[in-house]
């Protein structure tokens, strides 16, 4: 069951609706730099390829970089780390989003349910707090809202550390959208992990899309 690179998985989820941090892909330094240029700084440089799928584990993800001297040395620091089984790789820059509040949300296939759609806490609260629910997909507007209503810590998505409350009707627009992607028998799994909720917006800054 092969992973998908994390560029061609953001494209799938973006064509699908999920809203995305801006990003563009690099084959090189150079051209790392022009494209942080182009989104604007601080950017987030990663190493991209199909056969990497636990980037943050490997050291393949520099955030926070804030001029392009730091991008062009993060860039070819990232293509020094590539190891020959990672086969073809190239750079994945993102703008950086910044919040103080995570989710994650996804897709997974159950043998006996069929395809389900996903919503919990993430970041650091993933770890402590099991604030998980799922839905059957095909999801209706309502049941996506439902789902949201499900969480546990409701008080999260409210007003927040001076952050306006999240906006559930754009969240229930990812869980549509991951409900829609469902429809492709060929996806196995949709992982969004981080959605970093940015003034109200939830964000995917990442995405891993498995398929058969």
């Amino acid at each position: 069951m092969p992973t998908l690179s994390e560029a061609a998985s953001r494209r799938i989820v973006e064509d699908a609706g999920v809203a995305v941090s801006p990003w563009a892909t690099a084959a090189d330094a150079g051209s790392a730099e022009e494209v942080a240029a182009s989104l604007g700084l601080p950017v987030v440089a990663k190493l991209c390829g199909g056969a990497i799928a636990h980037k943050t584990e490997r050291g393949l993800v520099r955030l926070g970089l804030s001029s392009q001297d730091e991008v062009g040395a993060a860039a070819a620091d990232l293509l020094a780390a590539a190891r020959p089984e990672d086969g073809d790789v190239e750079l994945l820059v993102s703008t950086m989003v910044s919040g103080n509040r995570e989710l994650i949300a996804g897709l997974v296939r159950n043998e006996q349910f069929g395809p389900c759609v996903m919503l919990g806490l993430g970041g650091i609260l993933a770890e402590a707090v099991a604030d998980v629910a799922f839905r059957l997909a095909p999801l209706e507007r309502d049941d996506a809202l439902d789902l949201i209503d499900d969480l546990g810590a409701q008080l999260l998505l409210d007003e927040f550390r001076g952050e306006p409350a999240v906006d559930r009707e754009a969240l229930a627009d990812t869980l549509m959208a991951l409900s829609r992607i469902a429809e492709d028998p060929e996806v196995l799994s949709v992982d969004l992990n981080p959605l970093i909720v940015d003034d109200g917006q939830p964000v995917a800054v990442d995405a891993l899309v498995e398929t058969a």
